[in-house]
C-alpha cells in the first residue's frame, strides 16, 4: 500500500473536455488561483480548441495547453504499448468499461478510445516530469482520461462534478468515485445524490464547493420607465437539447396568445440552432423571439441590465452560473425547482421557481411577474445580496484552492486501496 507523505505538491495536471472555454471561466479561475499559490499547473484539453473565438486572456491559457486530440498514429501506438506493459493495470481499467457501460457498442467503443487517450496523456505528462496529481473538471470523458493517466503514472487523481455529468452522462462514474483522491461538487443536492446512488463511496471523499461571480453595481430603475417599454425576457446557454429552448419558445407562443406584449432574447450557440429557428417560424414568433448567437461576457452584461426577467428552462442543471450572474445584476430570475437551483433561489424572496416541465406553471409565473414587475424591486435587491454573500467568485475560488491543496497533500492511500481493490466489488 503506497501513501503520499509530501506536505505540498508543486506540479499538477488540470484537464477538461475543452479548455480554455469561454462558457466555463471558472476553470480558468481555478488554474489561475493555483498558479498564484506557486503551483505549477499543466493545462490539458481532451479536444482541440480553435483559438479564433477566444479573448486575449483566454488565448494566454490556450498557448500553454496540451491538446489530446487529434492524436497521431505514433502517439496511439505508444499509448497502447504503455497500456500493454502493465497488464494488471489494463485489466483493472477495462473491468469498469465492461461492467459499468451499457451494452450499446458505440458507448463501449468510445470508452475504449478514451482509455487509449488517457494512456497517451500519461505518455505526454511523463515527458514533463514531476506531475504529482491530476484534476479533471467535469465528469465527462476527460475525467476517465485523467483516471487512466493517473493510474499508469501511479499518482493521485480528483475531479469536479457539476450537473449533467452526474445526472445525465454519468458513464464510469462509480469507477471514478472509487479511484479518486476526492471529488468536488457544486451543490448540496449533488452531494446527497452521490451518497444515495453510490453508497459505497465514503463521505469524506466528497466536497461541496460553490462557484461564484463578481458583484455588479446596481442601478436604480424608475417604475414609470419600466412601464414604457415591452417586457423583455432573456435566456443564456448553449443551444443544446438539455437546455430545452423549444420549451421556452412554446411558452413564448402561449404568452403571445394571451395578448402579452414582450420579446425574448436567447443568447448562445449550439447544434439546436436550425431546429429552434424552424420552430420560431412555425409558431410565427419572429417578432417576439430572437436567437442572438454567442455573446461575449462583456456584451452579455448589457443584456442582463436591460432584461426584465432572466429565465431558464433546462431539463438538467447543477447550480447555474448564469442565474448567479443575472442575480448579481439585480435581475428577476425564473428557473425550474430542481437539483441545486433551490439552494440559490428562494421562491418569491430572491427569485422565482416553477414546476419543472410544466408549461402552464412557467407561463403563469412569467405573467404574474410581468403584472407586478414595477413593484418587485426588493426581490432583485435580495437576489444581488444572496450572490454577494454566498457566491462571491474570488472568495469561493480561494476556498477551492485552500481545500484542493490541503487534500492533495494529505497522506492517504491512492490506487492500492481504491481502484485496484474496490473495482473487484460487484457493480
Amino acid at each position: 500500500m503506497r501513501f503520499e507523505t509530501e506536505a505540498r505538491l508543486t506540479t499538477v495536471a488540470y484537464i477538461a473536455n475543452e479548455f480554455p472555454s469561454p462558457i466555463e471561466p471558472y476553470v480558468m479561475d481555478e488554474v489561475r488561483e493555483l498558479r498564484n499559490r506557486g503551483v505549477r499547473v499543466i493545462c490539458c484539453s481532451g479536444k482541440r480548441v480553435a483559438p479564433d473565438s477566444l479573448l486575449d486572456h483566454e488565448r494566454g491559457f490556450w498557448d500553454g495547453t496540451r491538446f489530446s486530440q487529434p492524436v497521431s498514429d505514433t502517439e496511439v501506438i505508444q499509448a497502447i504499448r504503455r497500456l500493454a506493459s502493465d497488464r494488471r493495470a489494463l485489466w483493472q481499467l477495462l473491468k469498469p468499461v465492461v461492467r459499468e457501460i451499457p451494452a450499446a457498442p458505440g458507448r463501449r467503443l468510445r470508452a475504449l478510445g478514451h482509455t487509449v487517450l488517457g494512456a497517451a496523456l500519461a505518455e505526454d505528462l511523463a515527458r514533463h516530469g514531476g506531475v504529482e496529481h491530476i484534476h479533471a473538471h467535469h465528469g465527462y470523458f476527460a475525467s476517465w482520461m485523467a483516471l487512466v493517466a493517473a493510474r499508469l503514472l501511479d499518482i493521485s487523481f480528483s475531479f469536479t462534478l457539476h450537473g449533467s455529468d452526474l445526472l445525465v452522462r454519468g458513464d464510469l462514474l462509480a469507477a471514478k468515485l472509487r479511484a479518486c483522491r476526492f471529488c468536488v461538487t457544486i451543490s448540496r443536492f449533488n452531494l446527497e445524490y452521490i451518497l444515495q446512488n453510490y453508497p459505497s463511496i465514503p463521505p469524506w471523499k466528497l466536497l461541496v464547493q460553490r462557484l461564484g461571480v463578481d458583484s455588479v453595481p446596481l442601478r436604480a430603475e424608475q417604475p414609470n420607465q419600466l412601464r414604457q417599454r415591452r417586457f423583455s425576457l432573456l435566456s443564456v446557454g448553449r443551444l443544446h437539447p438539455v437546455k430545452d429552448y423549444a420549451f421556452l419558445i412554446r411558452a413564448c407562443a402561449a404568452l403571445r396568445d394571451e395578448g402579452t406584449d414582450f420579446f425574448c432574447w436567447i443568447a448562445g450557440e449550439g447544434p439546436e440552432r436550425r431546429r429552434l429557428e424552424r420552430l420560431i417560424r412555425e409558431l410565427e414568433l419572429t417578432d417576439q423571439v430572437r436567437l442572438l448567437g454567442q455573446i461575449s461576457r462583456s456584451e452579455l452584461s448589457a443584456y442582463y441590465r436591460y432584461a426584465d426577467l432572466v429565465v431558464m428552462t433546462s431539463r438538467s442543471e447543477g447550480l447555474p452560473v448564469v442565474l448567479m450572474e443575472a442575480m448579481a445584476h439585480g435581475r428577476l430570475v425564473l428557473a425550474p425547482a430542481m437539483t441545486g437551483i433551490p439552494e440559490l433561489i428562494e421562491h418569491r424572496r430572491n427569485g422565482f421557481l416553477y414546476v419543472p416541465g410544466s408549461l402552464t406553471d412557467f407561463v403563469g409565473m412569467a405573467q404574474w411577474i410581468l403584472d407586478r414587475k414595477p413593484y418587485l424591486g426588493e426581490v432583485g435587491k435580495a437576489a444581488a445580496e444572496t450572490v454577494a454573500i454566498n457566491y462571491n467568485r474570488q472568495r469561493n475560488v480561494s476556498l477551492f484552492a485552500d481545500e484542493f491543496l490541503r487534500r492533495i497533500s494529505q497522506s492517504e492511500p491512492i490506487y492500492a486501496n481504491s481502484l485496484l481493490q474496490q473495482v473487484q466489488l460487484p457493480v
